[in-house]
C-alpha cells in the first residue's frame, strides 16, 4: 500500500516555454477568491511588474487568502511559497509572475524586517559553514532521495538532472544528449584515460564516457539512491560508483568533470573544492565545471530554495567562482547558456504535470505545489536573466596545453 509522500525538509534548515502551459489555479479551490488591494507596499511592487490582483492576463495573481499579503511583509519570498502551497493564491502562468517580478528587482524592494531576516542569515554563512563533511549528505537526503520514480517521470531517459543544450535540438532528450556531447568534446577524451565525475546523480554522463569513449570512470555522489540505480544501470561497464563526499578522494584523474554539483559546495568550501580538483587532476589534464551562477553577489541562498529544495547550498557569483580558482587553474573556457535552463525546467514541468495522475498515488497534493513552484520560480531566474548557466574549462597553471574552444 503506498502512502502519500510531502517534502521533508526537516534536516535542512524570453525562451520558449512549455508548449502546454500548465494551469496551476486548478491547484487553489480550498477557499474563495477575496476581494481588495494589497497594502501599498505590495501594490507598488506589483503595479511596477504589470501584475494585477484578480486580473484576467495569464501572469495576474488571484488571491484566495487576504492573509497573503501579512506572509509577505513578514517572510518575503519564502512566504510567497508557502502561501501558495497553503492554497492562498494561484496564477496560471507562474513562470512569467515571477520572471516580472524578478525583472524589478523585486529582492531590492523587501520590507524592512525580510531584509533584517537575509542580513542574519548572510551572517550566519560567513561565520558557519553549512556545508562541513558532516553536512555534506544532507542535501542527498532531503532531496536526490525523495524518490527515483519522481525523478525518472521529470527527466529524460538519460537522467541528467541539469541544465540542456538547446543550440538545435527541439526535444528534451536531444538537448540533453547535445549537452553530453558538448561537454565529451571539450574534454578531448582519448580512450584508456580515467575520469573523475563529481556529483555523477544517476550516472548518465558516466555511462556516455565509458561506452563512447572507453574511459574509465569514477563518479562520486552524496545520494543513496542515485548510487543504487547509477551501479545497476552500469555495472557492465568501467564505471565506479561511489557514495562520497569530494573531499574525500585520493588518486589522479586524466579529466575531472563536475556538472551541476558545485552549487552544494557553499562559499565557504569554494576554494577548497578547487584546491581538490587541481589534487587530483594530471599535471596536463582538463577540469570541467558546469554550474548555475548568479550575475549578484549574495551571502546567503534564495531562502526558499535552501529551506524546502537545495538545503546548505548557494549558487555562486562570478566574483566567487574567479577568486577560489586564482592561483591553482588556467581560465581556458567560458560558456554562458543560461537561458537554455529555463526551456529545460519548463520541459520538467511539463511532463512532471503529466505523470501526476501515476506519480499522486504516493505524493500528495502539497507537495505538487510546493513542486511546481520550485519548478516555475526557477525557470523565471534564468528567463530574467539574473540567473547564468556556465560551463567553464580548466587546466593547471603549469600546463603547456594549447586549447581551443568547443562549442
Amino acid at each position: 500500500m503506498t502512502t502519500k509522500m510531502t517534502h521533508d525538509h526537516s534536516a535542512a534548515n524570453e525562451s520558449r516555454p512549455a508548449r502546454r502551459p500548465v494551469d496551476t489555479s486548478r491547484f487553489a479551490h480550498i477557499t474563495p477568491s477575496v476581494d481588495g488591494q494589497p497594502p501599498p507596499w505590495i501594490r507598488s511592487v506589483l503595479d511596477q511588474a504589470d501584475i494585477r490582483v484578480q486580473g484576467d492576463r495569464p501572469w495576474d495573481l488571484q488571491v484566495h487568502d487576504p492573509r497573503l499579503y501579512g506572509r509577505l511583509l513578514r517572510h518575503g519570498s519564502v512566504g510567497l511559497a508557502e502561501a501558495y502551497i497553503d492554497g492562498w493564491w494561484s496564477c496560471y502562468r507562474i513562470d512569467e509572475m515571477m520572471t516580472r517580478l524578478l525583472r524589478t528587482g523585486v529582492q531590492g524592494h523587501m520590507p524592512a524586517l525580510v531584509r533584517l531576516k537575509d542580513a542574519c542569515r548572510g551572517l550566519a554563512y560567513r561565520l558557519i559553514n553549512f556545508q562541513s563533511d558532516r553536512r555534506a549528505f544532507t542535501v542527498g537526503k532531503v532531496h536526490y532521495d525523495i524518490g527515483n520514480d519522481l525523478f525518472r517521470r521529470m527527466l529524460d531517459e538519460s537522467m541528467m538532472y541539469s541544465c540542456a543544450y538547446w543550440a538545435q535540438a527541439q526535444t528534451l532528450a536531444d538537448a540533453q544528449q547535445a549537452k553530453i556531447d558538448l561537454i565529451c568534446r571539450k574534454l578531448d577524451l582519448r580512450s584508456g584515460q580515467t575520469v573523475l565525475d563529481i556529483g555523477c546523480g544517476w550516472g548518465g554522463l558516466a555511462g556516455h564516457l565509458a561506452r563512447h569513449y572507453q574511459v574509465n570512470v569514477v563518479g562520486v555522489t552524496v545520494s543513496k539512491e542515485q548510487q543504487a540505480f547509477a551501479r545497476q544501470k552500469l555495472a557492465d561497464l568501467p564505471v565506479d560508483i561511489r557514495l562520497a563526499d569530494y573531499r574525500s578522494l585520493t588518486g589522479r584523474f586524466d579529466r575531472v568533470v563536475s556538472v551541476g554539483m558545485f552549487e552544494h559546495v557553499g562559499a565557504k568550501n569554494h576554494r577548497i573544492f578547487f584546491e581538490t580538483v587541481h589534487r587530483l587532476l594530471a599535471d596536463d589534464g582538463l577540469f570541467l565545471l558546469h554550474t548555475i551562477g548568479d550575475e549578484a553577489d549574495s551571502a546567503a541562498p534564495e531562502p526558499f530554495i535552501n529551506k524546502y529544495i537545495f538545503p546548505n547550498g548557494k549558487v555562486p557569483s562570478r566574483r566567487e567562482i574567479n577568486n577560489a580558482s586564482l592561483g591553482l587553474f588556467r581560465l581556458e573556457d567560458w560558456h554562458n547558456f543560461g537561458p537554455d535552463y529555463d526551456r529545460t525546467l519548463m520541459a520538467w514541468a511539463e511532463r512532471i504535470d503529466a505523470a501526476w495522475p501515476v506519480l499522486s498515488g504516493r505524493y500528495d497534493e502539497r507537495f505538487q505545489r510546493l513542486w511546481m513552484f520550485y519548478l516555475y520560480s526557477c525557470a523565471a531566474f534564468f528567463r530574467s536573466r539574473q540567473g547564468q548557466l556556465w560551463q567553464q574549462v580548466y587546466s593547471p597553471r603549469t600546463s603547456d596545453l594549447a586549447y581551443r574552444s568547443v562549442r
